[in-house]
């Protein structure tokens, strides 16, 4: 059965002057376990549809429905609850904080959700020795490289043990060698814990360990195709 499901999605931006359709009667179903890849030229509607999935942007039209729980019939209070709960993020920016260690940072979102200091000691442990940074855990940001501080980004994400994982261009900033150590880390976690991983890319180098690509074009499903 498909835990997320995607109902004619549309999103709509009212301007001045015209309206922008940035997303146009997407359906799609995503598996429990997918390693997917959402591509496709800028303004394609990528980036506008992984918000909608995640719960950080409302649709215009047509529903995201995640384990049989509709997101249009929750409010913005249960939303926020809802992805603390669900969902993992990792942006193209990092977004750690950057007075916080390594381990503060993953730990954080264990302190929202009520986690006792020794399972959140445990369990930011393990996930950054997943990550290669076992001995980093009193870092800060500033004292990581880019492709460390995305590592952290990555263990963060799925420190709340979510059911899937969104990345929006998590390589765009890393060489190639941060980005294969990146990339294998997170095809690891995928098939070790069956963790759901969408991206949302335009490197090829995600593309090529995606087992589906699904390419966007003005807002629209142009293709979808999982690997054989």
């Amino acid at each position: 059965m498909a835990i997320i499901q995607i109902k004619n999605l549309e999103k709509i931006y009212n301007g001045s002057a015209i309206q922008v359709h940035a997303v146009r009667g997407i359906d799609l179903n995503f598996e429990e376990g997918e390693f997917a890849a959402i591509v496709g030229p800028s303004g394609s509607g990528k980036t506008t549809f992984l918000n909608m999935l995640g719960g950080l942007d409302r649709p215009s039209n047509g529903e995201v429905i995640i384990n049989g729980v509709s997101l249009n019939n929750l409010s913005n209070r249960q939303l926020v609850d809802f992805r603390l709960k669900n969902i993992g993020f990792v942006f193209q920016a990092y977004n750690l904080i950057p007075v916080l260690t390594a381990q503060e940072n993953v730990e954080f979102i264990m302190h929202l959700q009520g986690a006792s200091k020794e399972e959140r000691d445990k369990r930011v442990a393990d996930l950054l020795s997943a990550v290669g940074l076992g001995d980093r855990l009193k870092s800060r940001p500033g004292k990581l490289s880019g492709g460390q501080q995305q590592r952290v980004a990555v263990a963060r994400a799925l420190a709340s043990k979510p059911k899937f994982v969104l990345a929006d261009e998590p390589t765009a900033n890393l060489d190639s060698k941060s980005t294969e150590t990146l990339l294998d880390i997170m095809e690891v976690l995928n098939k070790e814990e069956n963790i759901t991983f969408i991206f949302s890319t335009h490197d090829a180098r995600v593309v090529k360990k995606a087992r589906r690509v699904i390419t966007l074009v003005d807002g629209q499903v142009e293709t979808d195709e999982v690997k054989k």
